[in-house]
């Protein structure tokens, strides 16, 4: 929905999906990946890991890690983003529940 801030400015009201609204296709998954990626991130930095001592706990080369890093998580699946974040010492829970929706949807859950 596009609305004018003022005389000059058109901005639009996001779906909640920032891939959604760049029309990009997989815009669920990389909305998840991208949840993924910034947890990997912060358990990295909040354990004071180098790059390489990071690729030794998960499983990956120091550049693969460098490239989550800066936000490349295309050659990743969600599926080696989770096993990375257990690596890291991280418990994943999914949980699956109905909704009112024709169609449900991803989420990531932090806490």
């Amino acid at each position: 929905m596009k609305r004018k801030a003022n005389d000059h400015t058109e901005f639009q009201i996001s779906s909640g999906n920032v891939f959604a609204d760049l029309c990009l296709p997989d815009a669920e998954s990389l909305k998840v990946k991208s949840g993924l990626v910034c947890e990997i991130t912060k358990a990295i930095r909040d354990r004071n890991l180098t790059q390489k001592n990071a690729a030794q706990r998960m499983g990956l080369t120091q550049p693969k890690v460098s490239a989550l890093l800066r936000g490349d998580f295309t050659n990743f699946s969600e599926r080696k983003l989770m096993d990375c974040l257990n690596r890291l010492g991280y418990d994943i829970e999914i949980r699956i529940r109905a909704t009112e929706d024709q169609v449900g949807h991803l989420l990531l859950m932090h806490g």
